[in-house]
């Protein structure tokens, strides 16, 4: 068993299609097949059930699959954690966030200091984020909900009032704030189920006592400005929305409480390069945290 057939097979126990296997892994089909083989027969047992051309993973090969994606994990930490301590690269830190233009400003005054230091940056759903970050893809991911897994770290950095926008010609628009239930009976924008800014939202809703009607919803958070001041319906913004929709005006809620935390959330046991770190000392000072440890 080597670690090419390791990796062969992670590709093909995830597409389940020998073809397709091969063309991402940019080999010929009949090669890896005989790869595949060749590692069945020294495990001695089939990993993949085949009928006719499909293939499917079947018990011993599921089975297999966590141990073998465990081991490319903890190789691949090897591999980073070697090339960090050796000088043989720069740095690079990989993370996830829900909406870019609200971490642009960090990312550009953390390059100013390090200029060597590279990012990956990948705008997903808070629940991709968490099986990003589980899986080992990421370093680092920003989040407004804390991730309940004992192996995470959630440090929390800040917490910011939730506003309620509406168009400047709204009924509402001469308020400064307001009670959330007044505002059961109307339209909302709002982003998709599964980011945590429509799950907290969500819930300001249930405890004032309704179930928001939706009548737009999309995962793109920039576009809710241009949908209120269309008068397609009513959102909830974040308080920072007082500097960037100068355009919609922005409610205070005196209650219920509408606020989220961003936490900076990482893997205890993942191994993070000196960028990384470098990385997350940075953002802790930058919000004033003392320290991050447990």
């Amino acid at each position: 068993m080597d670690l090419l057939q390791l990796q062969y097979f992670q590709k093909v126990a995830q597409l389940e299609h020998m073809t397709k296997a091969a063309r991402e892994l940019q080999i010929a089909q009949p090669a890896l097949s005989m790869t595949i083989a060749r590692l069945e027969n020294d495990l001695g047992v089939p990993l993949f059930d085949r009928l006719g051309r499909q293939i499917r993973l079947n018990a011993y090969g599921r089975a297999f699959l966590i141990k073998a994606e465990t081991a490319l994990k903890a190789l691949e930490e090897g591999r980073r954690e070697l090339a960090d301590m050796s000088g043989l690269e720069h740095g690079r830190v990989s993370l996830a966030v829900t909406t870019l233009n609200r971490f642009s400003k960090l990312l550009g005054a953390f390059l100013s200091k390090h200029p060597d230091v590279s990012f990956r940056v990948i705008q997903v759903p808070t629940e991709e984020s968490k099986t990003r970050l589980l899986s080992g893809e990421i370093d680092f991911c920003f989040s407004y909900q804390p991730f309940e897994q004992p192996e995470v770290r959630c440090l929390p950095l800040f917490t910011e009032d939730i506003l309620l926008a509406v168009p400047a010609s709204h009924y509402l628009a001469g308020r400064r704030s307001i009670s959330l239930h007044e505002v059961a009976h109307e339209s909302f924008v709002s982003l998709k189920t599964g980011y945590s800014f429509r799950d907290i939202t969500d819930e300001c809703c249930r405890k004032a006592g309704f179930v928001p009607n939706i009548v737009c919803e999309g995962d793109e958070p920039a576009a809710i400005d241009g949908l209120v001041r269309a008068g397609l319906g009513i959102a909830f913004l974040p308080a920072a929305a007082r500097k960037e929709y100068s355009s919609l005006h922005l409610l205070d809620i005196a209650e219920p409480v509408c606020q989220w935390t961003l936490h900076l959330t990482w893997l205890e046991q993942r191994y993070l390069s000196q960028a990384a770190r470098r990385f997350q000392d940075f953002v802790v000072r930058l919000y004033g945290k003392k320290s991050i440890s447990p």
